[in-house]
Order: structure tokens, then sequence, then C-alpha cells
């Protein structure tokens, strides 16, 4: 197997490893009763420590913390940002509209890499886009006029955030990725206690958030270890997989029944994703 080969396809597994893992996250979010500050806080504590036990104990800490530059400081800000977002547009709107919004996330990663490092994406990329495209509006075709307008919005923000980070791994695919990842969570550690109240979370909940940051952790890394391998539209594109998994875990597990335009529209994003990575014969 070709080098060139062989990455590519350690990028797609990092990628669809951590859209299924993310998958979750409104799961977890939603279960508990602890306000979004609280998750936010929690969860991050949690990440925050699983990943840099993970780098001691592998030996990688030392070498992260003089890989961290500047492009590394913003991604570091770019995925404290997004999760700031990431966790209240779940409380504010549902599992299935956030996963929804993230959809956008190929367009998005596709026109910042456009326009910030020139790489077009390709015509089976393209085409599978628009067709995710499609399966975004028959589910927003449902949750329009539903009142979950700020959720909405701030999933949007977040999908920004987190295609600008891809674009970022693409362009630059030295930068550093597990300390940016714990870093935006303790970047956020005092940002939640002052603005929430963290302490007041219920004592049985705290196992449950201590797991998601444990789960957070691991997509956080995958996916950048994955965008450096793969072009930014197609690593945003199979990471739109999310998109119909997220709303089939909130039926099983929070009882949210997804609508025949939503599950019309996770199968068509679906469809598109297994389409554009499908073997071309020359």
């Amino acid at each position: 197997m070709a080098p060139q080969t062989s990455t590519r396809n350690t990028g797609l597994v990092l990628v669809v490893v951590s859209a299924f893992v993310f998958s979750s996250a409104g799961i977890f979010t939603n279960y508990v009763s602890t306000d979004a500050w609280g998750v936010i806080f929690w969860r991050g504590l949690a990440a925050a420590t699983f990943t840099l036990l993970y780098l001691l104990l592998n030996g990688q800490l030392a070498h992260e913390i003089r890989a961290f530059g500047t492009r590394a400081a913003v991604v570091t800000l770019m995925m404290a940002a997004g999760t700031a977002a990431f966790i209240p547009a779940f409380k504010l709107s549902s599992v299935a509209d956030v996963a929804l919004v993230y959809a956008a996330a190929p367009f998005v990663a596709a026109a910042l890499s456009w326009i910030f490092i020139a790489e077009a994406p390709s015509r089976t990329v393209f085409l599978a886009s628009v067709a995710a495209l499609f399966g975004v509006l028959l589910i927003v075709s449902d949750s329009a006029g539903s009142g979950k307008l700020i959720g909405n919005l701030l999933a949007m923000f977040m999908t920004l955030m987190m295609a600008g980070t891809m674009v970022i791994y693409r362009k630059w695919p030295a930068t550093t990725a597990a300390l940016p990842a714990a870093l935006s969570s303790m970047v956020l550690l005092p940002v939640a206690l002052f603005f929430g109240s963290p302490m007041s979370a219920p004592s049985q909940e705290l196992p449950i958030l201590t797991i998601f940051g444990l789960v957070f952790a691991i997509a956080s890394v995958t996916l950048s270890e994955g965008a450096r391998r793969l072009p930014s539209a197609e690593t945003a594109l199979v990471s739109a997989l999310e998109t119909p998994v997220a709303p089939l875990l909130a039926y099983l597990v929070l009882r949210e029944i997804p609508s025949v335009e939503m599950m019309l529209g996770g199968g068509v994003i679906f469809a598109a994703v297994l389409w554009s990575q499908r073997p071309v014969h020359t």
C-alpha cells in the first residue's frame, strides 16, 4: 500500500471514530440535570486530566509542550469557544437539531479551505456535500419555527470553530493535537466557575460527567489527528456521520422521537458520506 493511501486510510478511520464518539455528546449533556456551565466544568476537568495523563504515560507531554506554538494556541482558543457553544446548544435545543446543524461543517470547511489555503474540494466531495445539504434541508424543514433559534445559532458557531480547526491541521499538520485539546478544557474551567455554579452539581451525576470527559478527550484527539491526514472538506464530510447517529442514540436513550423528515434527511447524509468514500477506478 502506498504511503499516501495508508495515511489517508488512517485519517479516515480516526475521523469515523471521532464522529461516532462525538455523537454521544448530546446524550451525556441532556441526560443529566446539571446546567450547561456545570457540564462544561466537570466534563472539561475530566477531559483535561485524562488527556494529560495519557500524554504523561506515553512520554509525549514534553514533546507536546515543546511543539506548542502560535497555531496550537489558536486551535486551543477555537476549541474552547466551540465547546462553550456546543454544550449550551444541546440544553437549548434537541440532540437532533444540534447534530443537523453540525452537518453544515463540510460546506464551512470547504469554504474556509478554499479561501485561506486554496484547497478546492474534489468533484466527489463537492457533490456529496450538496447531497448532504439536501439532507440537512429535509431535517430543517421539520424543525423550522420550533423556537430553538438560540440553540441552533450556538450550534452553528460551534460548527464554524470546528471547521476552522480542521483547516489549521490540514494546512499545518505538524501542529500539536492532544495538548490543545486538554488546554481548551482547562481554559473554560475558570469561566465556568465565574458564570455558573458547578460545585452544586448533583454528586450522583459526577461519574457520568467524568465518563463524558473521557469520551470527549478521545473524540477531540482522534478528530485532530485525522484532520492532519485528510482534506478539510473530506474531514468535515466524514464527521457528518454524527448527524444520523446522534438522533438514533437520542431516541434509544432519551426517547427523543425523530420525525420522518429527520430520518429521511439522516439517511441521505449517511449515504452521501458512504458514496464520497467509494473507490474511484481510473
